[in-house]
């Protein structure tokens, strides 16, 4: 994840160390804070990969430096945003680095390709809390902050749902226009048989 945030800034131009931990800092701080101990070894394990380079930069004093992209970073980075690691699919926070960059990929088919991936993960019957096997709905759950994790998480799903049907041009499923009351969600599973 902090690895493609930084090639992904780095390829709308270079920057200078503090200005990249800002601007990674910016994009993932709010759920993951980026630390200078986790920053500053990824930089240093790209350099040495030749993934990014690192030049002095006079104008900002001698400790300062400016960052830049590779050629082969630059590839590197096409290649991650193509072929998406499954974990980088269905964790949110690394989803949205995906998402920050996929503009990158010069080929719409392979954006298209990124993007159906998450609706498909989307689409699968998921809970945080299971009764054996079965995903436990919301109205299944009496702990009032269970539930809201549940209901917050199908608002959340549902409207990354739409949005993804919309940019892929795609019609949603039957289920997705009942009415309200009926959930359509595919995070939130029908109720048990009665």
């Amino acid at each position: 994840m902090l690895e493609l945030a930084i090639l992904g800034f780095l390829a709308e131009a270079p920057l200078p160390g503090h200005k990249l931990r800002r601007h990674v800092s910016q994009l993932t701080g709010y759920t993951r804070p980026v630390s200078d101990g986790s920053l500053y070894p990824a930089i240093n394990r790209l350099t040495k990969a030749g993934l990014i380079e690192r030049r002095a930069d006079p104008a900002a004093g001698s400790a300062r430096y400016v960052l830049s992209l590779t050629a082969a970073g630059r590839a590197e980075m096409l290649q991650r945003l193509r072929k998406p690691a499954d974990h980088e699919i269905t964790d949110f926070t690394r989803f949205y680095i995906v998402l920050a960059f996929l503009s990158r990929l010069p080929d719409v088919a392979e954006q298209r390709a990124v993007l159906r991936r998450r609706l498909e993960f989307l689409e699968e019957p998921a809970s945080f809390f299971y009764d054996n096997e079965r995903p436990l709905r919301a109205e299944e759950i009496a702990d009032p902050y269970r539930r809201g994790m549940l209901l917050t998480a199908r608002a959340t799903s549902r409207a990354e749902r739409t949005w993804l049907r919309e940019t892929l041009g795609e019609e949603p499923p039957a289920f997705d226009t009942a009415c309200a009351d009926s959930d359509p969600d595919p995070h939130a599973p029908a109720a048990p048989a009665s």
